[in-house]
């Protein structure tokens, strides 16, 4: 989203370059992890549209933010992890599903991740994403790491959409998080639980689906993060366009070909959304942010705001995160009550 960032000694590691580019299934529902020996490996993998090759699993990661450092808890890797960076404005860590991976693992650092932290943690592989940690303009890159020795694997919601480009989203978000747990699968030789984490994650889709709002009485919905002066909102290939389009709304953005982006006021206000959905997280509230909805004098006439229709999200379920699909849940049937169906 915003930069945030969190990598074998991956010269020795990595075959070929390493550019850019789950709730926790209980323990009766867990197949058991194929091993992880000589037999599995080599493997190779696709992200971000870059081939990666392993010669055997990552020993000492370091995750950067709170859905990339879940997805790894959910998958059961807290072994593999050296740590992870995230600040402290993430909201509740301890009712999640996999709460025990917070206490098996180190928390590194609550400040943004740089490559002195991945050094001093002995890292192999930095798993984050461009603007969820890699960004050039703070020389945190896989390219930077690579120099020193250290691997890089990219959140896939923040693959990066053309060369050169900045502008990030390659495939639907719901897509983007299954391709990391099947990558990640396959690198760690845990397969057979990726696999059934998406399974189950795709029955929670589809159970929400079948009770959502369909067709005319599907509300406009519109995503704000922050910002005062322009929002910064989601576009089509954020999760918070699955997160809304399943849980029966019509995502205002969708026609943003961006993960997360600034876009002008007059645009929301044209929109007209029915329900805004706010991001929490961070020094400002949600109450100050929905404070800020309604008072701000350009909105007074936006539906949402005439009809008192916002929605609260923790920013853990609106990002990259195995708490997605319980997000389309939850929004689903605040959709439904909100709209009186």
């Amino acid at each position: 989203m915003r930069t945030r960032t969190l990598t074998l000694p991956f010269a020795a590691l990595l075959l070929t370059s390493l550019t850019a580019c789950g709730a926790q299934v209980t323990d009766d529902a867990k197949p058991a992890a194929k091993p992880s020996g000589d037999a599995h490996y080599p493997v190779t993998i696709t992200n971000c549209g870059e081939k990666q090759a392993y010669p055997k699993a990552p020993q000492r990661v370091v995750t950067n933010d709170v859905g990339i450092t879940e997805i790894m808890f959910a998958l059961g890797l807290e072994k593999h992890m050296a740590g992870f960076v995230m600040p402290d404005d993430k909201g509740d860590l301890t009712s999640v599903p996999w709460k025990d991976g917070y206490a098996k693992t180190k928390w590194l650092s609550k400040k943004q991740i740089n490559k002195e932290m991945a050094l001093d943690a002995r890292a192999d592989l930095v798993f984050a994403g461009w603007n969820y940690g890699f960004n050039e303009g703070e020389g945190f890159t896989p390219a930077d790491l690579k120099k020193v020795g250290i691997g890089s694997y990219l959140l896939s919601e923040s693959c990066r959409n053309g060369v050169g480009a900045q502008s990030r989203g390659v495939m639907p978000p719901l897509d983007a998080l299954y391709a990391d747990l099947r990558n990640l699968g396959r690198v760690f030789a845990v397969e057979d639980r990726a696999e059934a984490l998406i399974t189950k994650f795709r029955k929670q889709v589809a159970d929400a689906e079948a009770k959502a709002l369909k067709g005319a009485d599907r509300p406009r919905v519109f995503l704000y993060d922050a910002g005062t002066d322009k929002p910064f909102t989601s576009g089509l290939y954020a999760a918070p366009h699955d997160i809304i389009t399943r849980a029966g709304g019509d995502h205002v953005m969708k026609d943003l070909k961006d993960s997360w982006a600034t876009v002008g006021w007059e645009t929301v206000v044209e929109r007209d959304p029915e329900v805004i959905v706010i991001n929490n997280y961070g020094d400002t509230t949600a109450e100050q942010k929905r404070s800020f909805l309604k008072s701000y004098a350009p909105l007074k006439n936006v539906s949402a705001i005439k009809n008192d229709r916002i929605v609260v999200l923790d920013y853990a379920e609106l990002v990259e995160s195995p708490r997605n699909p319980e997000a389309i849940a939850s929004l689903a049937t605040d959709l439904r009550k909100l709209m009186g169906r």
